[in-house]
This record gives structure tokens, sequence and C-alpha cells, in this order.
């Protein structure tokens, strides 16, 4: 399994949010770039990144940051946020993104996601956030009738690979992801699923494992020192800490 530190950015800074709510939003780190090759020194090889703001205004916001990271270390990064179209997918693809994460537009314009696919493959991943079994968009701002398992199985039908699902009653909270919405979602499509929101101990990390899940995003817990990169990184490998 794959472990994916988080880095979100709001008005330039890197910040965490608590169960998705924008006014609860507080900075853990400066300098985005430092915190990336921080993360890549303690093992990682795959970094999460959002633009919350871009989330939040429908259009790319902290490029220049997002592009600095990148020419900083040498993580693969994967990026959502804000990207509502084929300009904006290629800008990123262009500029070094590894995978395009793309959310809201998988609620609201499939057909963007089956062209997105079709161009770029399995650098398209979809986030998948929900609340109470239905899917959240726009930055977590609206919450849709829409259950997550039947949008899962639509972007499968068109081709998505990667599936980030959220559940964000939990994200931020540090008590656990839902391992029972993972489970039943990765039992229902053939899409490689990661987990985000909740992770926050070696115990997640070993039970996402064995659920057999892709990859996990690991956010609060980083920054609170609860997790350790390195450790959980060295999990996946089947190495062991002494």
């Amino acid at each position: 399994m794959v472990i994916l530190p988080a880095i979100d950015i709001k008005d330039g800074k890197c910040v965490r949010l608590v169960q998705g709510k924008y006014d609860s939003a507080y900075t853990v780190a400066e300098s985005a770039a430092d915190t990336a090759k921080a993360f890549e020194a303690m093992g990682a090889t795959w970094l999460h990144m959002v633009d919350l703001d871009g989330a939040k205004d429908a259009v790319p916001v902290n490029t220049d940051l997002i592009f600095e990271v990148l020419k900083q270390c040498n993580l693969k990064v994967e990026l959502g946020g804000g990207i509502r179209n084929m300009e904006t997918i290629d800008y990123y693809m262009e500029h070094g993104i590894s995978r395009v994460i793309l959310g809201s537009a998988a609620l609201n314009n499939p057909a963007l996601v089956k062209e997105a696919v079709s161009k770029y493959g399995d650098k398209i991943a979809v986030g998948i956030d929900a609340i109470d079994g239905n899917v959240a968009a726009e930055g977590w701002t609206q919450t849709s009738t829409v259950n997550y398992i039947d949008l899962a199985k639509h972007m499968e039908d068109v081709g998505v690979k990667y599936i980030i699902f959220t559940g964000i009653s939990r994200d931020g909270m540090m008590d656990g992801p839902n391992f029972t919405m993972l489970d039943k979602l990765n039992r229902s499509v053939s899409c490689k699923v990661i987990a985000s929101g909740g992770v926050s101990s070696l115990t997640d990390i070993v039970v996402l494992t064995a659920l057999k899940l892709h990859g996990a995003i690991c956010g609060r817990a980083l920054y609170s020192r609860a997790l350790s990169l390195r450790q959980a990184v060295d999990l996946c490998k089947g190495v062991k800490e002494a």
C-alpha cells in the first residue's frame, strides 16, 4: 500500500480542515516546498496536494506554490482542487503533475471525466467525498443525493482507475477512517481505492492494508506527530521498526 502525505493549500499556506469546514482551517506549516522535502526524506514517494482555494472558487489559485513544490522535490504529485475543464488538466499535466484528481466534475460533468481518462488514462483519479453515504461537491460546501457507490460504479464504467474516497465526518478528527465504507467501495469496483480522512495511527494503516486498499492519504496525524511517516512507509514495505 502507498502512503501519501497530504499538503492542503489555503491562502498560500499549508493548512488542515476539520470535517471539510473552511472556517476550521488552521496553519500547520508555512512552506509547502520545505514540508514536501521533509516528507520525501522520510521515505514518501507520492504527495497528495489540494488547492483548497481552487476547490472553493472552481478555478486554480495556488499554482505558483504547487509548481515550486515540484521543483524542490522528486515526489510524484497528485493534485486536486478547482480542476473543472480539459484546459486546466492539460496545464497541470504539462507542468509535471503525475495524477490529476477530479472531484466535483465527477458528479456535475461526467463527460469531462470520460474525456480526461481517454486522453490521460490512469493519470486521472476521481475524488469521491461523502457524508452519510451521499456525495459532497464544490469544496464540500454542497451535498447531493447521489450514493457514493453508485458514483464509483459510474466512474468505473467510464474507465477511471483510481478513486480517492474521503469520509468527511472523519476528516481531521483523528478517530480512524470509515473502514466499513472503504471496504464496501473496494469490493464494489475494480478501481484502485485510496483512503483519505481520519487516518491517525499505525493501527489504521495495518487495517487499511488488510482491506487491500491501494493507498492511504495522511494529513493531520503527520503534522501532530501522532503518526510517523517513516514507520508507516516501512510498514507498508513490510519492514518493521525495531
